[in-house]
C-alpha cells in the first residue's frame, strides 16, 4: 500500500509539473482559451492549486521558470478572456523571445570576457 501511494504521488507530481510547465506555451493558452476551459470555475480552482509550483522546493524542476508568471497572469479573469485572442498570444511570444535572446546575449558576453580575463 505504501509503495503503491508513493508511486500515486510521483505520478501526480509528474502530471502537474508537465501541465504547470505547459502554460509558457501562449499557443497552448490560446488553445485552452478557445476551447472555454477558462470559463470553467474548476479548471480556474486548479489553476489557484497550482499555485504551490512558486515554492522554491517544487519550482528546481521547472525547467522553463517562465510559466510561474504566467500561472500567476492566469489568476486574473480578464487576463484568461484576452487569451482568447491570437494577437495577445503572439505579443507574450514575442516578449519571450525577446526575453531569451536578451539572456542569451548576455551569458554569451558574461562567458566571453570570463575566458579574456582568464587568457589575460
Amino acid at each position: 500500500a505504501v509503495v503503491s501511494t508513493q508511486s500515486t504521488g510521483m505520478k501526480r507530481f509528474t502530471v502537474e509539473l508537465e501541465f504547470v510547465q505547459s502554460l509558457a506555451n501562449p499557443e497552448y493558452l490560446n488553445y485552452l482559451a478557445q476551447h472555454n476551459y477558462f470559463k470553467e470555475e474548476e479548471f480556474a480552482n486548479y489553476l489557484k492549486y497550482l499555485l504551490y509550483w512558486k515554492d522554491p522546493k517544487y519550482a528546481k524542476f521547472l525547467k522553463y521558470p517562465q510559466c510561474l508568471q504566467l500561472l500567476e497572469l492566469l489568476q486574473e479573469p480578464r487576463f484568461r478572456d484576452e487569451l482568447i485572442n491570437v494577437p495577445c498570444t503572439r505579443f507574450i511570444q514575442s516578449q519571450q523571445m525577446q526575453h531569451w535572446s536578451h539572456h542569451f546575449r548576455r551569458r554569451a558576453n558574461l562567458v566571453n570576457n570570463s575566458t579574456v580575463k582568464k587568457e589575460g
